[in-house]
């Protein structure tokens, strides 16, 4: 299987709900698939869904508070970007190993507008994917850097 990168964005809903019905359809061609989650909060009702779908795909989430990252205080963001950070180290390592067939990098591009994460280290971190291994990303806006 020819890999890609895809991603969903925009305001709204829909881009889990995209992003879950790829890693489903992906399973069912026996492909294992990495979720790291980002940005999240509380547990929705798909991340419940998605946990039946194991161990074909495995959830992981880098979070330690429960509210929205916007609603943290400064001592609390600060606190949280640390399992961000982790959690950015872990996709790397999936990535560069090339641990599964298909890696969910769940409200990454949100991390390029709260500046965790820099565009130039996100294409970085594409570009070293293998031919085969599929990339997904989810968040509100893409930035011109990453349209190629």
């Amino acid at each position: 299987m020819e890999g890609r990168v895809e991603i969903y964005c925009g305001q709204g809903r829909g881009k889990t709900s995209c992003a879950i019905g790829q890693c489903v359809k992906a399973a069912g061609q026996e492909k294992q698939i990495i979720m790291v989650q980002f940005l999240k909060g509380k547990e929705t009702e798909e991340l419940s869904f998605f946990k039946r779908l194991e161990p074909e795909v495995q959830l992981f989430r880098f979070e330690k508070y429960e509210r929205l990252y916007e609603d943290l205080n400064e001592e609390e963001k600060k606190e949280q970007d640390h399992f961000i950070y982790n959690g950015l180290k872990y996709a790397h390592k999936v990535i560069d190993t090339s641990q599964c067939d298909m890696v969910v990098l769940e409200e990454v591009l949100g991390l390029l507008d709260l500046v965790l994460l820099k565009t130039e280290d996100l294409v970085e971190m594409l570009e070293n994917r293998s031919d085969d291994q599929t990339i997904i990303m989810t968040g509100r806006q893409i930035p011109e850097a990453l349209i190629p």
